[in-house]
């Protein structure tokens, strides 16, 4: 199956499954886990873009959840005392317009939904969903972040999520790391200003970014494209990402760490997406193959979680696991995650990580450059 084309072709793969409640979801994947200014994107061209299509059948509408707080029952790894988490649904300004935004972030006690300031600033990671997957399906791997004491920002581009009123528009992706770049701003001058949600609520000195599928093409993209390079970034992780031509600009190496994650029956962004990236990385870097794994179901809950599988469980607990070790090494300079990232092999015969070893899987990736 090719990923993308330069002639505009669609691809649909349709996941059924069962919906768990959000509760139960959670518990399942968290039980389980141990421990400057920026060039815009370039304006779409009259060609065809070559890009990713992924329609998966999910059961409602994608209104964001509401102002909640969830105790995480969960051990972290690198000796993280788990927070309660909170979610609330923000809107911020947008040169194309107003973008959604679900943040996610340490609670201060159960049943508040105001950020404890025990801890904070925290660092901040930005989440880039994948195309036409409602963003509420990661939540479980928000928690995971979010419970390690990290702001998390989870912003809808527009014509990603199922029921956009304006409709999906996969094309629109060549627009998303401006977007992106815009939700770091707004985030950044809400926690600078004095009261308010997340008033002195982020460390500006301390920015993640991640993403998958489509998601993780942008979160690639603005660590490494010349087109989008964001110099605030220090940190990224890109969950079943590639490089795109799209965007237009030159790739080289990012010079913040680097995590990949890609599933070895990954037919939608097959290995040789991945592997691009990480092959052209600098040290740091880390690569977490997840074998037998496809799509959806190592990254978010239900429907979109894909065929059952007895190792979902574990792709699950290797995705939480690696990257808050990663979080915590990178953003908060842990030695001892550190330490636990370069000899991390907890996920049996699951999953495997490369701390900058090679990896060897060959291919070519559709759509991204030679």
């Amino acid at each position: 199956m090719r990923r993308r084309q330069l002639v505009y072709r669609r691809r649909r793969t349709v996941l059924v499954a069962s919906l768990l409640g959000a509760a139960g979801v959670l518990a399942g994947l968290l039980a389980s886990s141990g421990p400057g200014r920026h060039a815009p994107a370039p304006a779409p061209t009259a060609s065809s873009p070559s890009y990713r299509t992924t329609h998966v059948t999910q059961p409602g509408a994608t209104t964001p959840p509401p102002a909640t707080t969830r105790p995480v029952a969960t051990s972290q790894p690198a000796a993280v005392a788990p927070a309660a988490v909170g979610s609330v649904a923000i809107t911020v300004a947008d040169p194309r317009g107003a973008v959604p935004v679900q943040l996610y972030f340490p609670a201060a006690r159960a049943g508040a939904a105001t950020v404890s300031p025990a801890g904070a600033p925290y660092p901040l990671i930005v989440f880039s969903p994948g195309y036409d997957i409602d963003p509420a399906a990661y939540t479980p791997l928000m928690d995971a972040w979010a419970a390690a004491r990290y702001v998390v920002a989870v912003p809808t581009y527009q014509g990603t999520a199922p029921g956009d009123p304006n409709g999906l528009d996969e094309a629109d992706i060549v627009n998303h790391p401006a977007d992106l770049h815009a939700v770091i701003d707004q985030i950044l001058a809400l926690s600078a200003a004095p009261g308010g949600l997340l008033g002195g609520m982020v460390d500006p000195g301390r920015l993640g970014v991640a993403g998958h599928s489509d998601g993780g093409d942008v979160t690639d993209a603005v660590v490494s494209n010349s087109c989008c390079r964001d110099p605030r970034i220090k940190a990224a992780a890109v969950l079943a990402g590639a490089e795109l031509t799209s965007f237009g600009g030159t790739y080289s190496a990012p010079s913040v760490p680097l995590l990949v994650a890609q599933g070895d029956a990954d037919p939608i962004n097959v290995p040789a997406c991945s592997e691009q990236i990480y092959d052209g990385a600098g040290a740091p870097r880390y690569y977490l193959d997840l074998h037998g794994a496809q799509h959806h179901t190592p990254y978010m809950s239900a429907p979109y979680s894909g065929p059952p599988t007895a190792a979902a469980p574990e792709y699950r607990q290797a995705v939480v696991t690696v990257s808050v070790l990663f979080w915590q090494a990178y953003l908060r300079q842990d030695a001892a995650a550190l330490s636990q990232l370069a000899g991390w092999s907890g996920a049996g015969s699951a999953a495997t990580l490369y701390a900058g070893a090679p990896v060897t899987i060959g291919g070519a990736c559709p759509g991204a450059p030679g």
